[in-house]
């Protein structure tokens, strides 16, 4: 019996490691093994041993394979489940369901991506940061902020959903308490085109601004979401209503320019960002309004990164402007 198992051990050790992943064909002749995490936008991630995430270009793909299951979808509703994938021609790859394999052409892929037990298309990705800074001189200035910023995409229509909560003290002396919560959905007509309607809520108990209330929509402009980072625009048509804290109230419309940029670096060790908007009320009682945000984030380990950011928030009216920058560090997490 010893010898039979050892035989049968060495038998095992014999088998290629290729076959125990995903392989991708590369059109210079290049192979590629590891796990394939995500098709999306032309873009393909691949989760190696020895070079962590790679992302590659479906323009520069051959074919693929994989052992794994793997929900494919060819537009924004319809999705097949694959078995497994087989490789084929160049550009193209087969799709084992089943029933009758198929080949399909890479490029027609526009999302492939291990199916979910729920919402099986769905992509998920947030961060949420927290952060603190504490002065003592001549003044001892406390200021503590919390920030939520996630995004689900699933089909053409993906969610947004932003919430931050300041407060800053100066000399025990509450200097700013203000909760704000944003909400956007956006149905996506084209890969690039989307329209998006929002709400948005801010409290602050300080400010003599004391609520504000925006419903908007209008378009928008997908430029690039993939593993590398994302970019888009919109123009919105907006309902604002303002609260004063001496109880008078304002209601207008206005447009707005919304922009949400984010690029990775260093293999994904570092995030840059910026958002924010530029609004035009049209009244005379309010001139603009300004609410833009950049930073950097440093990733720690797999799930906790250090942040820096900067916002600026002004508001600039008859009743008052307000008009406040602030620099923050802190620590967060990211999904």
């Amino acid at each position: 019996m010893k010898p039979s198992r050892s035989l049968l051990c060495l038998a095992l050790a014999a088998v290629p490691t290729s076959l125990l992943a995903d392989t991708v064909w590369l059109k210079n002749g290049d192979k590629l093994t590891g796990t394939i995490r995500l098709f999306d936008s032309g873009k393909l991630l691949l989760q190696t041993e020895y070079a962590g995430s790679i992302t590659l270009d479906v323009k520069k793909i051959a074919t693929l394979e994989s052992d794994h299951a793997l929900l494919v979808k060819q537009n924004d509703f319809v999705g097949e489940h694959a078995k497994s994938l087989k490789p084929a021609g160049q550009g193209q790859v087969e799709l084992v369901n089943g029933t009758a394999p198929r080949v399909v052409e890479l490029a027609s892929i526009s999302q492939m991506l291990p199916p979910k037990p729920l919402v099986q298309d769905l992509t998920w990705d947030g961060t949420l940061d927290f952060s603190a800074d504490y002065k003592q001189a001549e003044n001892d200035i406390k200021d503590y902020d919390i920030d939520l910023d996630t995004k689900a995409r699933h089909g053409a229509w993906r969610h947004g959903i932003a919430a931050e909560y300041d407060h800053e003290t100066k000399d025990d002396e509450r200097k700013t308490d203000r909760v704000e919560l944003e909400y956007d959905l956006d149905r996506f007509l084209t890969q690039k085109f989307f329209w998006q309607g929002q709400l948005k809520y801010s409290h602050d108990r300080i400010e003599d601004l004391e609520t504000q209330r925006t419903i908007g929509t209008g378009p928008g402009y997908q430029f690039w979401d993939n593993e590398l980072g994302a970019f888009s625009i919109a123009g919105l048509f907006n309902r604002n209503d303002y609260v004063f804290a001496d109880g008078s109230s304002e209601h207008f419309n206005s447009a707005a320019m919304e922009w949400d940029y984010k690029r990775y670096l260093h293999g994904k060790n570092l995030e840059l960002y910026t958002q924010g908007e530029l609004g035009a009320p049209f009244t005379d009682e309010i001139d603009y309004v300004i609410d833009t945000e950049a930073g950097v984030r440093y990733k720690l380990n797999s799930w906790a990164a250090l942040s820096l950011k900067a916002e600026w928030d002004k508001v600039a009216s008859e009743h008052g402007d307000t008009n406040e920058r602030r620099y923050m560090i802190g620590l967060g997490v990211g999904w």
